[in-house]
């Protein structure tokens, strides 16, 4: 067989939502006959590979999903909804924040660099772990346990 998918099954085609999002761009900001079909594995590989210009021009000014809002100034978006921060924003309204740094960005970014911190310290002693699990069960092995 050389299809990845199962004998007789389609490939589950994405929904608008989910191909939005994955895009980085804001749904109803697309093109209704984008909006309006679910998006196959393929199309969107090609979206996601060769954007249409239509498709980069949305994502240049935006408007901007909540996780594009979020990632652009560095925090979480549970940040932006902590701060009340609406949903949606332009690419200049994003640089008018940063530039103005309210407390709250300020207070947000501190937080989630330390979120990032953790996890990293978290990642590196859970990999030390398993270097250390490995090693003993190629010891038991040696020995035959």
């Amino acid at each position: 067989m050389t299809s990845d998918a199962p004998s007789g099954k389609q490939p589950q085609p994405l929904k608008p939502f989910t191909a939005a999002k994955k895009l980085g761009v804001y749904l109803p900001a697309t093109p209704a006959e984008f909006q309006a079909a679910p998006v196959t594995r393929e199309a969107f590989a090609e979206l996601s590979t060769n954007p249409p210009e239509r498709l980069s021009e949305l994502r240049r000014p935006g408007p901007h999903p909540r996780p594009v809002v979020a990632q652009k100034p560095g925090i979480s978006t549970s940040g932006l909804a902590r701060a009340g921060v609406d949903d949606v924003m332009t690419t200049d309204e994003i640089h008018a924040l940063l530039d103005e740094m309210p407390d709250w960005l300020r207070t947000e970014r501190g937080i989630h660099a330390d979120v990032r911190e953790e996890e990293l310290r978290v990642k590196e002693r859970n990999a030390g772990r398993e270097v250390l699990r490995k090693e003993r069960e190629a010891k038991e092995a040696a020995e035959g346990h």
